[in-house]
């Protein structure tokens, strides 16, 4: 209460403190009173939460599996069997999201189930998450699990990750809770030589222990100095509460390049078929599959805690590419390599060709680096960036076609110049 001149208490809002003549109403209650901009921000909570029930009571709005792989297909080529793992689990957790927001804690409890992914590195473990991000329109961030450490040590601690995700969230808690987290080199976690003899592991297995509750679900919350919970303040909540997030409807998916693992399966299922009639698996035998077949025991011994692999109920492997997929790579998703660079080219008024035995080279030369399909556009920068410094200032050409040399030699492509009497390519500004 606040007094006046005439010395009569001036009635103030019961939730933003706020006295009558510093809002345009206050509506007066049972010993409690509320300004009209509380009431349009509860107004705003219960439509949120009315929207979420109506829209997830059957998740007739949610792309089904065959849709989400549809989609996937335009980005990603090859992985048939991880994308098929994932789209089944992302629709299965967002139908549980969906339906915890319509019946509450009424009905059977539908358990959580996060995604572990095992793949080299250029395998398309990124591309999918992201992708799968973009078609259901849920906020996404991508966090590199080789900076997350113990809270108290230098770095970032498991908090930080949600502060992220509030933020791609456009700063809406709410909104925030139904999003997909990204957590790359997770294989980094496993445990240390120093931690197996006592030493402080606050980079490796403290950081899975520290991640198992928002993992599995609980409420978080955001301390008053989080950049997320300053900006969430900011955009006009009087409540000075540090904002809490409830991660049982975040879905968390893990992934990493797991190098050695196979090692690990391959002499299990050598020891498990010894023996009378046992089929013996060939030393030399390459694994194709990426880790197919791996076990949580495997991944136990690889390093990582029973505890933390038990909030991934659901784990897939993504395989290497082969010279194949990487030449269908090039050309064939929406946003191929290749596609990319001729469209840049266009903005010049040129045409790029590639001639199919200068892709093979460039397939070639990222099975040699062992960069997968990410280093398919770092090939072709380095092959191209010699004609995209002249093609601006060359106005008489009209196609560049780029053979193999241009890409093992560093040889200059043909030049295809317009005919004569042709209209002449406008030059590019500068």
């Amino acid at each position: 209460m606040t007094s006046i001149g005439s010395g009569k208490p001036q009635l103030a809002c019961s939730f933003c403190g706020k006295r009558a003549d510093e809002v345009t109403q206050l509506v007066e209650g049972p010993g409690v009173q509320i300004c009209d901009g509380c009431v349009e921000l509860c107004n705003e909570a219960v439509e949120e939460a009315r929207g979420a029930a109506q829209g997830g009571s059957d998740g007739s709005e949610l792309p089904r599996p065959w849709e989400l792989r549809g989609f996937l297909d335009g980005y990603v080529i090859g992985q048939d069997t991880a994308k098929r793992a994932l789209c089944v689990a992302v629709y299965n957790h967002y139908k549980r999201v969906r339906r915890a927001a319509a019946l509450g804690a009424a009905g059977v409890e539908l358990a959580k189930s996060n995604i572990l992914l095992l793949g080299p590195t250029g395998s398309g473990k990124t591309l999918l998450t992201q992708s799968l991000a973009r078609v259901l329109d849920v906020p996404y961030v991508a966090v590199d699990a080789t900076g997350l450490t113990e809270a108290g040590y230098v770095g970032e601690d498991v908090d930080s990750i949600l502060s992220k995700l509030l933020h791609a969230a456009g700063n809406d808690p709410r909104k925030a809770e139904t999003g997909i987290v990204y957590l790359d080199e997770v294989d980094k976690l496993a445990r240390s030589p120093q931690s197996a003899t006592g030493g402080r592991d606050v980079s490796g297995e403290g950081v899975q222990q520290a991640l198992l509750k928002i993992l599995e679900g609980t409420v978080v919350t955001l301390s008053s100095g989080d950049r997320g919970a300053q900006a969430v303040r900011g955009r006009g909540y009087q409540s000075r509460e540090p904002v809490r997030i409830d991660t049982s409807g975040i879905l968390f998916i893990a992934a990493g390049a797991f190098s050695g693992l196979e090692e690990i399966v391959t002499k299990r299922q050598s020891r498990g078929s010894m023996g009378f009639g046992g089929a013996l698996v060939p030393e030399d035998r390459p694994d194709r599959t990426g880790a197919a077949g791996v076990t949580p025991a495997d991944l136990v011994k690889f390093g990582l805690i029973p505890e933390f692999i038990g909030r991934f109920p659901v784990i897939t492997a993504l395989r290497k590419l082969d010279r194949d997929d990487l030449l269908r790579i090039l050309t064939e998703p929406r946003d191929a390599p290749v596609k990319q660079y001729q469209a840049l080219f266009e903005l010049d008024g040129v045409q790029l060709e590639f001639e199919p035995e200068a892709l093979e080279v460039i397939a070639d030369e990222a099975i040699r680096r062992e960069t997968g399909a990410r280093g398919l556009r770092g090939i072709l920068e380095e092959s191209l960036i010699p004609t995209m410094y002249d093609i601006p200032s060359l106005r008489d050409v009209v196609r560049v076609t780029v053979t193999p040399d241009v890409v093992t030699d560093g040889a200059e492509p043909v030049f295809t110049l317009e005919e004569a009497g042709g209209a002449r390519r406008a030059a590019s500004g500068g």
